[in-house]
């Protein structure tokens, strides 16, 4: 699963409309409120493979907890290779089957049966031998028998042996690999939430084919919520990260607690003129701050706010 935070705001729109509202409190002389809107750091959640998307289990607007299930792409040929893979790593963990074992008792009782009636007969051949009634050459033919008889058994012997037993150990390695390969394939044709969020947007409907790395579903956690204000020159200096501020919206049921989190080091804008003590009024420096627990809740993304500097 793939998750990448982006932001959909357009920035530069919202920014100079913020520019506007903040120049605007500077002009008023207020160095402890400032004007700002909240944005959303979005959860684009997507997998490595591509496929056609067999489920979406989310809709927009619902609220979802960590680990919820939100999509599933079709996975028919991972869910066969997974099951091929398991079926392999238990053969070679318990030996050969019991039809393959009986199959190999059948063979030895044969090839011993063989072996005693070839050992009979050298003894025979080498009676008649002594007596002169067969040559020499009959005898080591029947003691050639005997032997390739002899050692017909063993091999079996030692089959048999050996099919009893698991397969060596870097075979079953590679097993286990192959399986867990297997099964990581067959993952990546779903996702499921990392953490509890609103469900901002879904991006594909069943059906649809979805390519590799592409988002099917937009997350927004509480915690991704923020709130931009702009700082005038004369009054970033005296604010630092870390410093508690209150967020006030229209609307809201109680005004918001944040703390301070980032403040630009160089302006968002500047005038197209050289600087001057006037023009310096003018330069805006972007701030963020991010609510406090579940307080995030009462902002959404796009929405002005006021930000009221705490006193310290």
């Amino acid at each position: 699963m793939t998750n990448s935070p982006r932001s959909i705001c357009p920035r530069k729109a919202a920014l100079a409309f913020v520019m506007v509202l903040s120049l605007t409190s500077c002009n008023d002389d207020d160095k402890s409120h400032f004007q700002g809107y909240a944005e959303g750091e979005y959860v684009y959640v997507a997998t490595s493979v591509a496929g056609r998307l067999d489920k979406l289990a989310v809709s927009r607007g619902e609220t979802v907890a960590s680990n919820a299930p939100l999509f599933e792409l079709e996975h028919a040929n991972e869910t066969a290779e997974v099951q091929q893979a398991k079926a392999q790593l238990e053969d070679l963990q318990t030996g050969k089957r019991k039809e393959e074992i009986d199959v190999l008792q059948a063979q030895l009782e044969q090839a011993i049966t063989a072996e005693r009636l070839s050992a009979t007969q050298v003894a025979r051949d080498e009676e008649q031998h002594n007596i002169g009634a067969i040559s020499q050459a009959q005898l080591d033919t029947s003691a050639s028998t005997h032997n390739r008889d002899k050692e017909h058994v063993d091999e079996l012997r030692n089959q048999l042996k050996t099919g009893e037993l698991p397969a060596r150990a870097d075979q079953i390695r590679a097993a286990e690999a192959t399986l867990a390969q297997a099964q990581w394939r067959l993952s990546q044709k779903s996702a499921s939430a990392g953490q509890a969020a609103l469900v901002f947007d879904t991006l594909f409907v069943p059906g649809e084919w979805v390519p590799a790395g592409t988002p099917v579903v937009s997350l927004l956690p509480p915690g991704n919520i923020k709130v931009r204000f702009f700082l005038p020159e004369k009054t970033v200096g005296a604010l630092k990260a870390g410093q508690a501020v209150t967020i006030h919206c229209d609307g809201c049921a109680k005004d918001v607690p944040a703390q301070i989190t980032y403040i630009s080091p160089e302006p968002e804008f500047t005038p197209p003129v050289i600087y001057s003590n006037e023009a310096r009024s003018k330069l805006v420096f972007m701030t963020e701050a991010r609510p406090r627990g579940e307080d995030a809740n009462l902002l959404h993304p796009g929405q002005p706010i006021e930000v009221h500097v705490n006193e310290r």
